[in-house]
């Protein structure tokens, strides 16, 4: 979370090492640009609205704590009838990092490993810390996996059983090993 692989579409970087006593309080009200970038990393038809309240503190024991809360809404197409649906977000956040924490690594593919324990703190690698990063990971994170418009069910969007019992459009159903069944029952050449 604190090194990233590619520049954040709402890069926010908080010098860690210069925060004041108090911690660093960061307002972060999403441009139009940021928040249409945004949409499109996480596969959202639009996100019209965005923003996050957020405080980075230092602790003793090199932690660093950031929390947050984000506001606004998503827009994302039904899993059953691709219709928008949108999500009103209000959600709020609490993770903690480490100065001078190594990253553990899968030692044959060299993937991160992630800590089972969820109070665990995560590797910061140097001083500098992308809050603007970490807001749209947990924007992510509050997104719905499996938006569906209300009042609609699975049963609504199957094709509906013919009078005849039979199920489909216009053809019979056909046992799916059918073609295999044929070929089993095709004389041999040469037996």
């Amino acid at each position: 979370m604190a090194q990233k692989e590619h520049k954040s579409e709402i890069e926010r970087v908080v010098d860690v090492d210069r925060t004041g006593p108090g911690g660093t309080a960061l307002e972060i009200s999403a441009s139009d640009s940021e928040r249409i970038a945004l949409a499109k990393r996480f596969g959202f038809l639009g996100l019209p609205a965005f923003s996050a309240r957020v405080t980075v503190d230092r602790r003793p024991g090199d932690l660093v704590v950031v929390e947050g809360r984000l506001r606004g809404k998503i827009v994302q197409a039904c899993i059953l009838t691709l219709d928008p649906v949108t999500q009103d977000l209000d959600e709020t956040f609490r993770i903690v990092f480490k100065q001078g924490l190594a990253e553990e690594k899968d030692p044959e593919s060299g993937e991160s490993l992630v800590n089972p324990q969820s109070e665990a703190p995560e590797p910061l690698p140097g001083n500098l810390l992308d809050v603007g990063e970490i807001v749209a990971e947990q924007l992510s994170l509050a997104a719905d996996p499996y938006p569906r418009r209300q009042g609609v069910k699975l049963e609504d969007v199957l094709p509906k059983p013919r009078k005849d019992g039979r199920h489909g459009r216009h053809e019979p159903r056909r046992h799916p090993f059918a073609g295999l069944a044929a070929l089993r029952d095709k004389p041999r050449r040469g037996r």
